[in-house]
């Protein structure tokens, strides 16, 4: 029986650093869009209530479908109606909208949960409505979500993996790269999964560093 053999693997962590750098950034550019898709949505749900069906068909529509099966739709599916995108950009698309049904939710939750008080307050002192929403609404309302988005958006890196599907070159693409020429799987997706475990491990340390600088305070006392 033979046993483990990394050398092969070790020789090519070059891959896996610049598979692990693309699933970062194409992960990170999809919470950006995903954050504002879900802020514009959440929004939207209390305009009326044709535009809040729509953003809720929406909702259950992602939520209700594979993820791979939506990326499969970008990518393969629009060129029939004329628009060719790349992988890289078929790959940020499909993140953000899957991740934007999910957060719509989230924030739409924090929103109903703020007190009715302070915007009342601030009605009768005139404020002007885009700093109450800002200001009294929305920040209180991330806070409350805060961890639920954290969350969120690292699902949403893991969910990356599966863009090697339409040949992103991700880490879990870099991984499948090696073990091919390798032929060392367990070998290979061993340091793929540990490169996993580093990157959402930085994620949810930078989330926190983040909630303590936005949100100084629900900290203090602490």
């Amino acid at each position: 029986m033979n046993g483990l053999e990394f050398s092969g693997t070790l020789s090519r962590i070059d891959l896996l650093v610049a598979g692990a750098w693309t699933t970062v950034w194409i992960s990170g550019a999809s919470m950006v869009f995903g954050l504002l898709i879900g802020l514009a949505c959440a929004v939207a749900m209390g305009v009326n209530r044709p535009v809040r069906l729509l953003v809720l068909t929406y909702i259950e529509v992602i939520r209700n479908t594979p993820f791979l099966v939506q990326l499969f739709v970008v990518y393969f599916g629009l060129p029939s109606l004329g628009i060719r995108l790349s992988p890289v950009t078929s790959a940020i698309i499909g993140l953000s909208i899957y991740g934007g049904a999910y957060l719509a939710e989230i924030i739409r939750a924090g929103i109903d949960n703020v007190p009715p008080g302070p915007v009342e307050a601030a009605k009768a002192l005139g404020m002007r409505g885009s700093t109450i929403f800002g200001s009294i609404v929305l920040r209180p309302a991330l806070a409350s979500i805060f961890p639920s988005l954290s969350g969120q958006f690292v699902l949403l890196l893991q969910s990356s993996s599966l863009l090697s599907a339409i040949s992103v070159a991700e880490l879990t693409g870099a991984g499948n790269d090696i073990q091919s020429l390798t032929v060392r799987n367990i070998e290979a997706f061993f340091f793929v999964a540990g490169f996993y475990i580093l990157l959402t491990t930085g994620f949810r340390l930078v989330f926190a560093g983040l909630a303590r600088v936005s949100f100084p305070f629900r900290y203090l006392g602490r």
